[in-house]
């Protein structure tokens, strides 16, 4: 939208489209299409069709135990979630989200029945518009995910667990799910795109080959004959992945090509978890760019709509509650801090650079040439909708203005010094060191510990070795590193060592090695 077209008048319209709690089906579609008109018609948002499902607390629950997917295997860590979740729900000390939202085309949406027609509204304009436009047009989403297909893919892959679970039993299935779990932010390639997009239709073709070589070779004669000791390297399985290509940063991966004892089905259960890995990767880098989009577009909506004519002024008051409740950031002396709030941050940022392009100071001059000023703040955030992540974005668009409005500045607190160091106050040095080590904070590459397969005996003592490339010596947490350890172990088949190494020097840290599980 440009300056031109912001100063053309509103038209009101002559009733409010409702007046009250009260909700049915046929008012949803009413609103839904005056919330597409503003967002797709007048905001130039791009989005998948939406499809929106009312459900109640409990499917909302259960929607949260299963890690928001509308289709999902059964594991025992989901049904102890919802346990938590319902009793902490119950006893009013937990509430839940007004909605979840899928990146998945057509784009799920799960409104709640409990909701009033004005929590209605804004959660369609949060979801259906902003989450949806940035699930469509953020390039790391486009890289890494495909909305098409994860639906039909997480089908498949909840028939051929419950499938596993009835040939092998559920303890067994369990075994290797939880070790493929405890791994899973291992399972990603962060340095290169997705090896291959994942394809539902192959994923059975492969199930459907693996039962009839099964079928082909089976006699039930060899049932009834008595069982003979053999040598134990004998009954493991050829694996035939070629030739070892290491250091290897996917250790999911790794395990599934490369695992010496691993049946087929197993490593089928390992390309289900590292394929939910990869897709959940973008939304770890784009947390606060996400919400940030969803808010300032519910934010646009409901104003423009109010202005409009088609809320009242009892229903825009309800909406200015729950949004300064999405948008409150605790203090950092508050009980309550544990962090930015990503949709206070995101906000914050987003209606700045509306300011910034609409009404710029000579500071927004100097920081930001580029769009200061230029009268088109859609066409700017579209851009950076689609084109950053967390630590980029805020690398990039993070003012003054709002380090300012949130007290930002950097203090070095280290226990062995007696006193606390103030590195960077509200000056043009301190402003900029101040954006880059925020930025820094939202560096996935910085959160995680940089593991990698670095070797790996695959004909003799077959022992596999993992490097940990220390950053800022933080070594890892030993009792957790033993338990996640004895997980690749029981993956792997054989013995695992782990060194941790200073990734500047290279000079050896601390070992950790295990032996593989009975």
């Amino acid at each position: 939208m440009n300056m031109a077209e912001s100063a053309a008048p509103t038209v009101r319209a002559a009733k409010p489209l409702f007046d009250g709690p009260e909700w049915n089906f046929d008012l949803i579609r009413d609103t839904y299409d005056a919330i597409a008109e503003i967002g797709i018609g007048e905001m130039g948002l791009d989005i998948y069709k939406n499809q929106i499902e009312v459900i109640t607390a409990e499917q909302m629950l259960d929607a949260y135990s299963s890690i928001g997917m509308p289709v999902m295997y059964r594991h025992w860590s989901f049904g102890k979630r919802f346990a938590h979740d319902e009793m902490y729900y119950r006893k009013g000390a937990r509430s839940l989200a007004f909605e979840i939202v899928i990146n998945s085309d057509p784009c799920i949406n799960y409104i709640m029945e409990e909701n009033s027609m004005t929590m209605q509204c804004l959660v369609l304009a949060h979801a259906a518009m902003g989450h949806n436009h940035f699930f469509k047009n953020n390039y790391l989403f486009k890289q890494w995910t495909q909305a098409d297909a994860i639906l039909e893919y997480l089908a498949f892959a909840k028939k051929f667990v419950a499938d596993c679970e009835e040939r092998f039993g559920v303890s067994a299935v369990e075994s290797v799910l939880d070790a493929a779990h405890a791994l899973m932010n291992q399972g990603v390639s962060r340095n290169a795109s997705p090896r291959r997009r994942f394809d539902p239709a192959k994923a059975r073709e492969r199930e459907i080959a693996r039962r009839e070589y099964e079928i082909e070779i089976y006699n039930e004669i060899w049932r009834t004959l008595p069982q003979a000791k053999t040598d134990a390297k004998a009954e493991e399985p050829v694996v035939d992945a070629g030739p070892l290509i290491v250091p290897e940063e996917n250790l999911l991966y790794f395990l599934e090509k490369y695992s010496p004892k691993l049946s087929g089905w197993k490593r089928e259960l390992l390309r289900i978890v590292r394929v939910l890995s990869t897709y959940f990767y973008p939304q770890r880098q784009t947390k606060v760019m996400n919400e940030g989009c969803a808010t300032f577009v519910h934010y646009e909506i409901m104003n423009r709509m109010y202005d409009k004519g088609l809320v009242t002024d009892g229903s825009m008051l309800e909406f200015m509650h729950m949004h300064s409740a999405v948008i409150y950031q605790p203090a950092f002396s508050d009980r309550g801090f544990s962090g930015f709030n990503p949709y206070a941050l995101g906000f914050a940022m987003m209606r700045d650079i509306k300011r910034i392009c609409l009404s710029p100071t000579d500071e927004d001059r100097k920081w930001f040439p580029d769009f200061a000023g230029n009268g088109q703040p859609m066409e700017t955030l579209r851009d950076a909708w689609a084109n950053f992540r967390d630590e980029s974005f805020i690398h990039q668009f993070l003012s003054p203005q709002v380090m300012r409005d949130f007290r930002l500045f950097h203090i070095r607190n280290k226990s062995d010094e007696h006193a606390v160091r103030v590195e960077a106050i509200h000056d043009e040095q301190g402003y900029r060191e101040v954006r880059r080590l925020l930025a820094r904070q939202y560096d996935v590459s910085q959160q995680d510990p940089d593991i990698q397969v670095t070797d790996a005996d695959l004909s003799g003592s077959r022992r596999l070795v993992l490097t940990h490339f220390v950053r800022d010596g933080i070594l890892l947490d030993k009792d957790e590193c033993d338990r996640t350890l004895m997980h690749v172990a029981r993956l792997w088949g054989f013995r695992v060592r782990l060194v941790e190494v200073d990734n500047m020097t290279g000079a050896k840290l601390r070992e950790h090695e295990t032996l593989p599980l009975p």
